[in-house]
């Protein structure tokens, strides 16, 4: 398939071929016909990319004191290499989708295959889109009609929450696209509507529609307008869906309106209030949200939980719905907004031109050459890896395209002697993007092409912590080398059930490993060198700044993440167990006292673990402290010496005869150590972390968090 992707760090826009996506459970796959472009949010996406650093700076204050705060604990080269590598992440552009469902995930019950339906889905030839992010189209709606849908509830939210009555007057700021729908869905509520706009065309359109008009570059004040077009009462109400720096539309929507009016932004404004403005008319200021209850929610949109009308009676897909109920029944007419009509393939031409004085306002796009759906790409057509052509090297096949692995775990396996051969991701996309940047032959978005490859001998995984003992169980039934990014397993009986496949495998030569990476870093193999002459019983302290998430997260969720216990404090109780060198006999933990801040406890809490050999520790796993405070501290206290890390990049001894310290310019946690161990574990027919550790952790692990959860 081909998308759309804006570079956000170059501004170039470009098509990219990628595997088509596989459906998932709660979505549905579609083949577009048409999708719109919305030439506000999209332009402002494409200038924020052809920005300056500066100017990119200025525009995000907060993401600035982020960088900041990372410079001071992490250093200035790993911020950099961050900062680098985020700007460097390609953006889908689009979200106003019109095509034919092809396939039908699990759960799924509201659509079937054949289904013509609206979606916010990218600008891309095969969209999946969650079942609650689309909706069905009426026989009577045609497609170009029915492409401005979402954009259309975008308009309508804003208006509900409004709640205009027959006969009340309105403002609408600002008359692009959305504007321009919300003076029709005004219209059609029985209100009478203002409409403001620098630009002539556009306020022709809306007064076509109904819509009175005040041109504030014709030297009309639209304060003095709005008041004339109330009779002297003031506005009811005012909808601001203009995009602006300026604080002049909420200003003049604040003095044109009556005692009690609404306000209501649906762009983007300047937002310096003045309090008198409001404080003398009791004005209501309120900022709509998208396209209605239940956006950015993962229990509606992901996992496909829906509302009880009874309680919300207007959703994103119902607003979806009433816009098309609206087509259906010519209450309002989104044709006559359509002036640009283009081929997916003169898309990127058509991004650079959008500066241009031509009125643009609904450009549509086509997708004429219907493709099939193929799950697996090929992304070089001659093998140039200097080890791909070799037999007695591994040959890995990678699943999980995400953060932590295009950042840190394949450009570790790059280094390696290694072949790339295949790379999946469920999306497809990722895995075309982070496969060509890493000269992977084979981009999926199907896992079985990976399993059932003969030359693949090696597989990586990086996907959801849900996801990681079903994939090692299939990769240990295919008789597969396994590197799996921690956790091992989030429950015990995933864990048995590992345990019971190696045991039935004993005698196969299958690599196993968790990316338990800390135990590589240079800073601790130093401090284990030192301690191991040591002969006697050692203390650790390890303290973690884990860094608050609410418990909306991904990762706090048991049936997904696991919680953060089992996701990431799993690679304390592993570095402990590695510098204590015997194994764990007791443990014991506990955990805060009920938070009022998010009522998340497992989180903020104290492990200590007690060791064979007499040594023990305490681990600080702790997510309510600062940002700025460095993230990691880990301190042995044995034998009249202390060893002490903070974060990974400056190690001291005290105490000690022949060391004093160890400084590293650049942050380092073993993670390209980590991947090539493995690897060369591999090759010599060594094991980089024996498989009787990682079993251990990983058991211990797992009955911490529930030893935590059942304080609670």
């Amino acid at each position: 398939m081909k998308q759309l992707l804006q570079n956000i760090q170059t501004g170039e826009t470009s098509i990219v071929e990628s595997p088509a996506p596989k459906v998932g459970k709660n979505s549905v796959l579609i083949s577009s016909n048409i999708s719109l472009v919305s030439i506000g949010t999209e332009k402002m996406v494409i200038d924020f990319a052809k920005a300056s650093y500066i100017e990119k700076a200025m525009q995000k204050p907060d993401k600035v004191k982020m960088v900041i705060d990372k410079v001071k604990s992490d250093g200035i080269l790993s911020t950099v290499d961050a900062v680098r590598s985020k700007l460097q992440e390609p953006i889908p552009l689009g979200y106003s989708n019109v095509g034919i469902v092809k396939e039908i995930g699990a759960n799924v019950n509201d659509f079937s295959v054949g289904d013509r339906v609206i979606s916010n889905g990218y600008h891309s030839n095969i969209v999946r889109v969650p079942e609650n992010l689309c909706a069905k189209i009426p026989d009577n709606v045609d497609d170009e009609s029915a492409a401005f849908v979402v954009l259309g509830s975008i308009g309508l939210q804003g208006v509900r929450l409004a709640k205009p009555s027959i006969g009340e007057y309105f403002v609408v700021t600002g008359v692009g696209l959305v504007g321009l729908l919300v003076v029709q869905i005004l219209i059609a509520n029985g209100c009478k509507v203002l409409a403001i706009d620098f630009d002539e065309r556009k306020l022709k359109l809306a007064k076509r529609f109904g819509a009175d008009i005040c041109n504030p570059s014709a030297g009309q004040d639209p304060v003095e307008s709005g008041l004339a077009f109330s009779n002297g009462r003031g506005v009811d109400g005012a909808i601001i869906t203009a995009a602006t720096t300026s604080n002049d539309p909420v200003s003049q929507a604040a003095k044109m309106s009556r005692k009690r009016g609404r306000i209501i932004l649906v762009g983007v404004t300047g937002l310096n209030l003045d309090r008198a403005d409001f404080y003398e008319k009791e004005l209501s200021f309120q900022v709509s949200c998208s396209y209605g209850p239940g956006r950015y929610d993962p229990e509606y949109e992901q996992k496909g939980n829906d509302y009880p009308i009874g309680f919300v009676r207007w959703t994103e897909k119902r607003n979806f719905e009433a816009i098309l109920d609206m087509l259906s029944n010519k209450k309002v007419d989104f044709k006559s907004l359509i002036t640009h009509r283009i081929k997916l393939e003169d898309a990127p031409q058509m991004y650079k031109d959008l500066g241009e004085k031509e009125l643009r306002l609904g450009t549509l796009i086509n997708y004429e050459n219907k493709e099939s759906i193929e799950q697996k790409i090929r992304l070089k057509d001659e093998i140039t890896n200097e080890f791909s052509k070799k037999n007695d090297i591994p040959c890995i096949g990678f699943i999980g395209a995400g953060g932590y692995a295009s950042k840190v775990l394949i450009p570790s396996l790059k280094k390696t002697k290694t072949r790339l051969h295949t790379l999946a991701s469920s999306g497809g996309l990722n895995a075309s993007i982070v496969g060509r940047k890493n000269s992977f032959e084979n981009a999926s978005s199907n896992t079985d092409d990976i399993f059932n490859n003969k030359d693949i001998d090696t597989i990586f995984i990086a996907t959801r912590h849900d996801t990681h003992a079903e994939l090692v169980l299939k990769a240990i039934e295919s008789q597969k080398n396994i590197f799996v990014e921690k956790p091992l397993a989030i429950t015990k009986k995933e864990h048995e059930s590992i345990t019971d496949a190696l045991k039935e495998n004993n005698n196969s030569k299958l690599h196993l490993m968790v990316g338990f990476n800390r135990r590589f870093s240079p800073h601790i193999k130093k401090m284990k060198n030192l301690i191991k002459n040591i002969n006697e019983p050692k203390s650790f302290i390890m303290t973690m700044n884990a860094g608050f998430k609410d418990n909306s997260d991904w990762t706090q969720d048991r049936a997904i993440g696991g919680g953060r216990i089992i996701g990431e404090a799993c690679h304390y109780i592993d570095l402990m167990r590695f510098l204590a060198g015997s194994p764990i006999v007791e443990f014991s933990a506990r955990s805060i006292g009920k938070s009022p801040r998010d009522g998340i406890t497992e989180d903020k809490s104290s492990i200590t673990l007690a060791f064979e050999d007499g040594s023990f520790g305490t681990i600080f796993y702790l997510a309510n402290g600062a940002n700025s405070f460095p993230k990691e501290r880990i301190e042995v206290f044995s034998g009249g010496k202390i060893l002490q890390l903070d974060n990974f990049r400056n190690l001291k001894g005290y105490g000690w005869h022949n060391f004093k310290k160890m400084r590293l310019f650049r942050q380092d946690k073993g993670n390209a150590e980590c991947v090539k161990q493995f690897i060369n574990g591999i090759i010599s027919g060594s094991s980089a972390i024996p498989l009787e550790e990682i079993l251990e952790v990983s058991n211990v692990t797992l009955d911490i968090s529930e030893m935590l959860r059942n304080q609670n």
